[in-house]
């Protein structure tokens, strides 16, 4: 049986973010990775930490097996140390990259609803609050 060893929240909606959960779970062989989609109207903040909607799709999150949140890309550092490429994310530890990279993410982190053809946030919880009810 395998052990989770992060739980991964992800927009479904965004083909971005399918896209790469897609690269994941293939290259998850231990199925270490646990893949949420935040945007299923099943998604409920208390099992996960207590993310909202809205934070969880302003910026993605996962959550260790210990409950550690993570954040931005952490998240991608630890997932890609899971399915054995974390090489490719190692540079984000170095001081001077790490902040570049930090920079980046969240230019992407807020650009990535438009650049995906999407509504706003405030829309989409507009809308989930009215799924909630």
């Amino acid at each position: 049986m395998a052990i989770t060893k992060l739980t991964f929240l992800f927009d479904g909606g965004c083909p971005f973010c399918r896209r790469e959960v897609s690269f994941l779970r293939s290259r998850d062989n231990m199925k270490s990775i646990a893949f949420v989609d935040i945007n299923s109207p099943c998604y409920n903040p208390d099992f996960y930490s207590g993310i909202s909607y809205r934070e969880g799709m302003g910026r993605i999150h996962a959550i260790t097996s210990s409950g550690e949140v993570l954040k931005g890309v952490q998240v991608f550092r630890e997932a890609y140390r899971l399915v054995g490429l974390g090489w490719v994310y190692s540079p984000a530890t170095w001081p001077l990259l790490g902040a570049l990279l930090d920079g980046i993410y969240n230019f992407w982190a807020r650009w990535r609803l438009p650049f995906s053809l999407r509504p706003s946030l405030d829309e989409l919880c507009k809308r989930r609050e009215k799924i909630d009810l």
